[in-house]
């Protein structure tokens, strides 16, 4: 009786209150689950976050940067951001890599977007959105390339950036007719040389790619703009400067920051700087490349030489000429500035342009390079389309080594 007065009692208890009851009841269960049980049962509770944290270990493989020595002889061929980000595409360089004398790539980590082809932590590269390609898996795309043996050489357009042009207007070339940023015929901006600040976001941008995998660093477009209105065009760092002084002193400082850390580095020059004493306008003499970086290479590309050099009509159609000559002169002037000349390290032509580039022509700029005591190249292709028939077989021996 007792019993069902109590219940008529609690019925009349607004649902409001019931609810307030039961919150109460979780929140001291939960207390007693979180807090008072663990004490009761501390070697249960350690034991089961343990065997979690070794699963979720276990699970997880950690990835390791390595690295490869140095290939001697290096022969390399090129592959573009968009390239290295497009899965299918990337394989067939890759095979071509595994499977022929090619033993190393070259790959975009800026080219003259300006877009960094890595994702990175690093404030100066974190929020670049650059119109250029990204590749999101680049760093375990070089370990598989190491595995195979594959040397990677990271390729930084320098001086050519739209991106941090957008960004940093006021590190870039200038008109000299109204201050804006100054274009060349492409359309593309340019960075003033002089100015350190850039030089320490490509030095930064090196060394960013050196700890994902990449084991050297090379730097194109050290130069000064050429292919423009340079009646119109203005200087805010090198003003008043020699351009190859600038040069020079860009190539110094690279040098003295990567040296002490072993990480080799390579500068991309034009063609014509084999053959040429001046600085072609641009600020680029060899010598003053030969002290700083451990390899140089010339883009010996026989159709951007002009009509009637070495007296050719069409120098296009003389590979074996072109390249005979002038890396043979590279080498005697690099003997004669007391430096090696297995420093240097041709970039010879694989495409069409002034005459259809077949196997055997590929193959005769192999040839005039060997010819001219040389024995390391590379091959560009901006298509990657390569001519495969020009390269000979894998060898069976290997001398590379990776290290972590």
């Amino acid at each position: 009786m007792k019993n069902k007065k109590l219940l008529k009692k609690l019925s009349k208890i607004p649902k409001r209150i019931h609810f307030f009851i039961l919150a109460i009841v979780a929140v001291v269960f939960l207390f007693l689950f979180y807090f008072l049980i663990p004490n009761f049962f501390p070697t249960v509770s350690r034991v089961v976050s343990e065997e979690m944290a070794t699963s979720t270990a276990s699970t997880t493989p950690v990835f390791v940067v390595t690295h490869i020595q140095t290939p001697k002889p290096t022969k390399a061929i090129y592959m573009s951001a968009c390239v290295v980000a497009t899965p299918s595409f990337r394989e067939k360089l890759e095979k071509i890599a595994e499977t022929t004398e090619i033993n190393s790539i070259m790959i975009d980590v800026k080219d003259y977007t300006g877009t960094i082809t890595f994702n990175s932590e690093n404030p100066l590269f974190k929020d670049n959105i650059g119109s250029g390609c990204k590749a999101k898996d680049l760093k375990e795309f070089i370990g598989e390339l190491h595995k195979s043996n594959i040397y990677v050489i990271a390729r930084i357009s320098t001086f050519q950036d739209k991106y941090l042009v957008s960004k940093r207007p006021d590190l870039a070339v200038k008109k000299k007719s109204d201050g804006t940023v100054w274009k060349d015929y492409k359309g593309v901006s340019w960075l003033d040389a002089g100015s350190k600040e850039v030089w320490d976001y490509d030095i930064a941008l090196g060394k960013e790619s050196y700890n994902i995998g990449f084991d050297e660093i090379n730097f194109d477009y050290i130069r000064f703009p050429s292919d423009g209105n340079m009646k119109d065009i203005s200087y805010t760092f090198s003003v008043g400067k020699v351009k190859a002084d600038v040069i020079k002193d860009f190539s110094a400082y690279v040098s003295a920051y990567f040296r002490p850390l072993n990480i080799p580095i390579s500068a991309d020059v034009f063609g014509m700087v084999s053959t040429n004493t001046d600085d072609l306008n641009i600020g680029q003499i060899l010598e003053n490349f030969l002290p700083y970086f451990d390899y140089i290479a010339p883009m010996v590309y026989p159709s951007h030489y002009p009509t009637t050099f070495l007296g050719y009509k069409n120098p296009a159609e003389y590979p074996y000429e072109i390249i005979k000559h002038s890396m043979t002169t590279a080498v005697n002037r690099a003997v004669a500035a007391s430096s090696t000349p297995n420093k240097l390290r041709p970039w010879l032509q694989d495409f069409n342009l002034g005459a259809d580039y077949t196997a055997s022509m590929v193959r005769k700029q192999i040839q005039a390079t060997y010819d001219s005591g040389l024995d390391s190249f590379m091959i560009w292709d901006a298509g990657n389309t390569y001519t495969v028939d020009a390269f000979l077989p894998k060898s069976t021996s290997t001398s590379k080594k990776i290290k972590q």
